[in-house]
C-alpha cells in the first residue's frame, strides 16, 4: 500500500518496484484468458498504465494491492477477449487444465509463483459441478451472468443463485484453510 501511495505522488521508482512485484502475477492471469502473447503483453501494458493513472483512487479497504491488480488485469483481458471474438466463439477450458502448468518449465509461467494457488484450487474443488461451471465460465470465459444463462440454457436466477452459493462456499473453504495455516 505504501508503494501505491508513492505512485499516486508520481514516484517512478515506486512504480518500477510495484511493476516488478505484480507484473508476473497479472501476466499469468491475462495469459490464461488471452491465447496470443502479443495481446496479453498489450493488455499488461494497459493495466499498468491504468494503475499509474488511478493510484490516487486506490482504496485499501476494498482489497489488497494484489487483488486490485488482478481484478484490473482480468477485466482488461476479458475486454480484449470480447473485442477479439464474438460471444459464441469464446472457449472455456476446465479449471484443472487452466490451473495446471502446461508449459515444460514452471519458470516460464509467472502464475506458478502464486503462493496461495493450491488454496484456490482446493476451494474450487469443494464446489458442486453446476457451481464450478458458472465460476469457470465467469472467471476464465469472461461471460456475464446473462451470457452464462444463455450458454447453459438455464434461467438467469438459477445462474445467479449458483454463483452466489459457489462464492460463499469458496469463501468458507478459504477462511477454514487460512485458519488452519495460522494454527
Amino acid at each position: 500500500m505504501e508503494l501505491i501511495a508513492r505512485i499516486a505522488r508520481g514516484d517512478r521508482e515506486a512504480f518500477s518496484r510495484f511493476y516488478d512485484a505484480f507484473a508476473p502475477l497479472a501476466f499469468g492471469v491475462i495469459r490464461r484468458i488471452l491465447p496470443q502473447a502479443g495481446d496479453a503483453e498489450e493488455v499488461l501494458q494497459e493495466v499498468f498504465w491504468e494503475i499509474w493513472r488511478l493510484a490516487p483512487r486506490y482504496e485499501p479497504a476494498r482489497g489488497t494491492p494484489a487483488a486490485w491488480v488482478l481484478m484490473r488485469a482480468r477485466s482488461r483481458a476479458i475486454d480484449r477477449l470480447r473485442s477479439l471474438r464474438t460471444r459464441d466463439e469464446v472457449g472455456v477450458e476446465a479449471i484443472d487444465t487452466v490451473a495446471t502448468p502446461t508449459r515444460p518449465s514452471a519458470a516460464s509461467d509467472p502464475a506458478t509463483h502464486v503462493p496461495d494457488r493450491e488454496l484456490v484450487r482446493g476451494a474450487l474443488g469443494t464446489l458442486q459441478p453446476p457451481q464450478r461451471e458458472v465460476v469457470e465460465l465467469a472467471f476464465f470465459g469472461g461471460l456475464s451472468h446473462t451470457e452464462i444463462a444463455a450458454r447453459l440454457k438455464q434461467p438467469l436466477g438459477t445462474v445467479k443463485t449458483r454463483m452466489r452459493a459457489a462464492l460463499r462456499r469458496m469463501r468458507e473453504a478459504l477462511d477454514t484453510t487460512a485458519g488452519e495455516r495460522v494454527s
